[in-house]
């Protein structure tokens, strides 16, 4: 592996991103009224599940096997929604959070990727699988509608960060660009997105197919 990946700022997007995810899934499960147990476990299927996908695809040792912290941070993250409020955890202020953790996953998956010499559109989509596949498993777990099915940007945030990834540390070795610079611009323009998302719901285009005309004919014909 390359060393490269092995940096403070990516060790601090790697863990608040862990934390954000983890704690977002004991919220769900104290929204359900579950057990602690309960809530730990969507505390750390969220947490790593996205990058356990990634790992797993990209041919590296699965990083929460390995690394002796994100288990703890996990039940730590279970601990502090057990014993406050749920309410606490509400509203659009926890929705900035998870995009934090969104957009810090994205730059990391992506990053890790690259160091793995997976190459650069793969990478991107490494980065997106990483920072969304979390929230999915824990949705589709908790039987509730996936965030990814919400109007608002999110995948779309977590692209951002990944493409600017993967674009910056290609173009940082002919620019003398450092890498944490990078990292930093891609994580800040995928929260920046995403928290405009939340904040003025910005949502792309939905599909509409065009209605058929001999359908609505008929259904004129009917009409009259």
């Amino acid at each position: 592996m390359n060393e490269e990946i092995l940096t403070p700022i990516l060790d601090i997007l790697d863990i608040v991103g862990i934390a954000i995810f983890a704690l977002s899934g004991a919220v769900i499960a104290a929204r359900e009224r579950q057990t602690f147990v309960t809530m730990s476990f969507f505390a750390l299927v969220t947490g790593v599940g996205g990058g356990t996908v990634r790992d797993l695809l990209i041919g590296a040792p699965v990083f929460w096997i390995t690394d002796a912290w994100v288990a703890p941070v996990c039940l730590g993250t279970a601990l502090l929604a057990w014993f406050t409020p749920v309410r606490l955890w509400e509203g659009k202020l926890f929705d900035m959070a998870d995009g934090i953790g969104l957009a810090a996953y994205a730059v990391l998956g992506a990053a890790k990727a690259m160091a793995y010499g997976i190459p650069p559109v793969p990478a991107a989509l490494m980065g997106i699988i990483t920072g969304c596949v979390g929230g999915i498993i824990r949705d589709v777990v908790a039987g509730r509608p996936s965030i990814i099915m919400r109007p608002e940007l999110y995948v779309t945030a977590a692209a951002l960060s990944a493409s600017l990834t993967v674009a910056g540390m290609l173009a940082a070795s002919h620019l003398n660009l450092p890498d944490a610079a990078v990292w930093g611009v891609a994580f800040l323009a995928g929260f920046a997105l995403r928290g405009a998302a939340i904040w003025w719901q910005i949502a792309l285009p939905s599909y509409r197919r065009a209605a058929d005309p001999q359908a609505s004919g008929t259904n004129e014909n009917r009409a009259e």
